[in-house]
């Protein structure tokens, strides 16, 4: 029987201050280096890294289920938060598109991982990176804060969502957006997957209904909101013979459930205050111009040496 929502978090506490520890090929032939591993699939959920600017290997555990920050459109000194920032993985590559203007702040609630992520920024001397220990559901940040919040393969972790998307909500500043990568669900689970709790800490029966996933976004008052890419998961039959019978594998596998790593982005309605500012300090410049050139009744003048 699937436990209650402390519990669930103890042991996605618990399961990720070991998967810390794990070597990034055994986490990535697993479902989030929380299930057994499979000899079918090398990489089950996770996508390729490392031909994106700002990948450093230290970091990559092989945990994520998608390319968050490919997608985030981070520009040029934007603060950046990562939620559930494991080793540092997607911060960093955050760090390169914001640059040392910029700002990315990882979340995570795994002692181990802070740690680990923070030997990783020492390493590769970034001053503009840090990490918080902290849930993710109520951010130890204040509101309208972020520019741009990335987070892979974590929303699904956390029995809270609806907790979480309202947090991101609040911590970014209006105008500002996410992109988030996350498993979803079409159709029900079996039992044996639903309710066993190292699957959940795996990232799949912590997932919840495609459909109920996008209403949570759009009623905590995002607008814009999009699918930037979606792709089915397949969990190998090796693995799933350990929570099943080779006839429910085989049922399963036939049947119309899907699992899907879904990337969407949405904007948080508004302006923030430094676009604002830009913009005044446009239009003011602009009224500067037709009061230089204003005749003196106030008429702007036409004439062969203006306008």
């Amino acid at each position: 029987m699937m436990k209650n929502e402390n519990e669930l978090k103890e042991i996605v506490r618990e399961k990720y201050s070991q998967i810390a520890l794990n070597e990034r090929e055994v986490n990535a032939a697993s479902c989030c280096g929380a299930t057994p591993t499979s000899e079918e699939v090398y990489n089950v959920m996770s996508d390729d890294y490392t031909d994106l600017d700002g990948y450093a290997a230290d970091a990559d555990l092989g945990l994520g289920c998608g390319l968050p920050t490919e997608f985030a459109q981070i520009s040029n000194g934007d603060t950046v938060i990562d939620l559930g920032s494991g080793a540092g993985n997607d911060a960093f590559i955050a760090r390169h598109e914001t640059g040392p203007e910029g700002k990315v702040i990882g979340i995570d609630f795994t002692e181990a991982m802070i740690d680990r992520s923070r030997i990783n920024a020492d390493k590769l001397g970034f001053n503009n990176v840090e990490f918080r220990y902290g849930d993710i559901e109520n951010m130890p940040i204040s509101e309208n804060t972020a520019d741009v919040i990335v987070s892979n393969c974590v929303l699904n972790l956390v029995p809270n969502k609806k907790g979480v998307i309202n947090d991101t909500f609040r911590v970014l500043k209006p105008g500002g957006h996410f992109s988030i990568s996350d498993i979803v669900l079409i159709g029900d689970l079996p039992d044996e997957l639903r309710e066993d709790a190292e699957m959940y800490a795996g990232c799949v029966s912590g997932a919840i209904q495609k459909s109920e996933y996008m209403g949570l976004i759009e009623k905590a008052g995002f607008d814009n909101i999009t699918i930037q890419k979606e792709k089915a998961i397949r969990i190998p039959s090796d693995i799933l013979l350990k929570y099943m019978g080779a006839d429910r594998v085989a049922q399963f596998n036939q049947g119309e459930t899907g699992i899907y790593s879904v990337t969407v982005y949405a904007e948080k309605p508004g302006q923030s205050s430094e676009k604002k500012v830009g913009q005044e300090a446009i239009q003011h410049k602009a009224k500067v111009k037709i009061a230089e050139i204003a005749g003196a009744d106030g008429e702007a003048c036409c004439g062969p040496n203006c306008c």
